[in-house]
């Protein structure tokens, strides 16, 4: 074991292991190919070339603190870390200050990284601006969520952004092996210590998340240890120690919404397979079944509408089931109407024309009612013609009173509704032009108004 390790652990016996086992150098790296790839430009920034300043956004896990510590070992730079949740203006301006000191006194440069900087207001962030602009600190942030909404412009144009992706199973795995062999930092213990079994299901507890897997790693062998050194970590005590985990989960953030992005897309693609499986990631990952049921009405009328009607009734249904039943026996009636939506046929046409007519309504001004079709429940409104001359559908023949106007003089003629020929809407359409053809004849024959 190397003495700066030795020093390191007599001054803290109780770093956790994922600490212990933070990559020195980018060999020891696992994971992010996309960004450190030959000729990709972080690679260089890792490797001590063209530093700038940056944000990392990637989910919890994916290396953003590590390959900031790295770029700042490589640059040999001063490093100072600071987190939004814990800090505030004092000690930004305490870290610029002591930047300054640095450059001053060695011509050293000066890493500032802020980890979770989402977290820091909008007046937090312009802070930034003029010690990245006039080289008194190079400014690395990491954040889980999309810098397009949770920074400001100013700072993204005066940074890069480099996005981390999940690490796969085959990069947790690597590292599970290189904790458990290694015997300066790691375990110490062969990598027949755990059974593929074991491996695969702290893999999969971990989510992709590197930390998460290192500390159920680190959990897993104290218990099968108890207090000692374990030569085994049995396929029982893993068990046990991922019993509970959650999956990745934001309920305000990224993922959220780009799972029920995914959700949505699903049905509207008539792919229920795909639907049920975002149905139940988010379920599982402790969403709040309601807001499902709520979208999935929203769904119903959007993407199937009047060409199944029954589609709207069946997703009531299932909210209503869910609130009489609640979680986890209400899921299974979201889950029968996430399937239903999804096989039935698709038409926007309802959700077309409801924009096009909302437009009109917004921007046409307040068009005066026809006076005809306007209520005269008084003898004054009767002279003013009110009511004169509407005709009563009941009493005309096929019961439609053809080619009565009924839009506001300026929209006559206006169209928004345009059934697909799919479903109940080929009826439907199929009686909006007999209607059509009753309106046209009665104008030809001079009956219109």
């Amino acid at each position: 074991m190397r003495l700066d390790a030795v020093n390191s652990l007599e001054s803290n016996p109780y770093t956790p292991l994922a600490d212990r086992m933070r990559p020195r150098c980018l060999e020891e790296f696992i994971g992010q190919k996309h960004l450190l790839a030959e000729g990709k430009p972080l690679l260089e920034t890792v490797s001590g070339r063209h530093l700038h300043s940056m944000v990392f956004w990637g989910p919890p896990g994916s290396g953003k603190t590590t390959l900031a510590r790295m770029i700042a070992g490589s640059a040999d730079a001063e490093f100072i870390a600071l987190s939004a949740v814990l800090s505030g203006v004092k000690e930004v301006r305490d870290a610029v200050s002591k930047a300054k000191e640095v450059l001053q006194g060695s011509r050293r440069r000066t890493i500032l990284f802020v980890d979770e900087v989402h977290r820091f207001n909008k007046s937090q962030q312009d802070g930034f601006l003029p010690h990245i602009e006039d080289g008194t600190i190079y400014f690395i942030g990491a954040t889980t969520e999309n810098p397009s909404f949770a920074l400001n412009n100013a700072l993204l144009s005066r940074t890069r952004v480099y996005v981390l992706q999940t690490l796969d199973s085959e990069a947790l795995g690597r590292l599970i092996d290189v904790a458990l062999r290694d015997t300066e930092r790691g375990l110490g213990l062969p990598e027949t210590a755990m059974s593929s079994d074991a491996k695969q299901m702290i893999i999969n507890a971990a989510d992709g998340d590197a930390r998460k897997l290192l500390n159920m790693l680190e959990l897993a062998s104290d218990m099968a240890g108890s207090g000692k050194v374990a030569a085994k970590i049995p396929d029982d005590t893993v068990r046990s120690v991922i019993s509970g985990g959650v999956r990745r989960f934001d309920r305000q953030g990224e993922d959220f919404y780009n799972q029920i992005s995914a959700l949505h897309k699903s049905v509207r693609g008539s792919a229920p397979d795909a639907a049920l499986y975002w149905l139940c990631r988010m379920l599982d990952a402790g969403c709040d079944p309601a807001y499902l049921a709520r979208r999935i009405v929203r769904i119903a009328s959007e993407d199937v509408g009047n060409a199944d009607p029954r589609a709207l009734e069946l997703a009531l249904n299932a909210w209503d089931c869910l609130e009489r039943l609640g979680s986890p026996e209400g899921e299974l009636a979201l889950a029968q109407a996430v399937v239903y939506l999804a096989c039935a046929p698709k038409s926007n046409a309802v959700y077309k024309a409801y924009q096009a007519a909302l437009h009109d309504a917004r921007n046409r001004g307040s068009l005066e009612v026809p006076p005809h079709l306007r209520n005269a429940p008084t003898k004054r409104m009767e002279q003013l013609d009110y009511g004169r001359g509407y005709r009563y559908a009941h009493d005309e023949p096929e019961g439609y009173a053809a080619a009565e106007e009924y839009f506001p003089e300026a929209l006559s003629g206006t169209r928004y509704y345009d059934p697909v020929p799919r479903g109940l809407e080929i009826k439907i359409a199929e009686k909006l032009r007999r209607l059509s053809e009753l309106d046209q004849e009665a104008r030809n024959s001079g009956k219109a108004r």
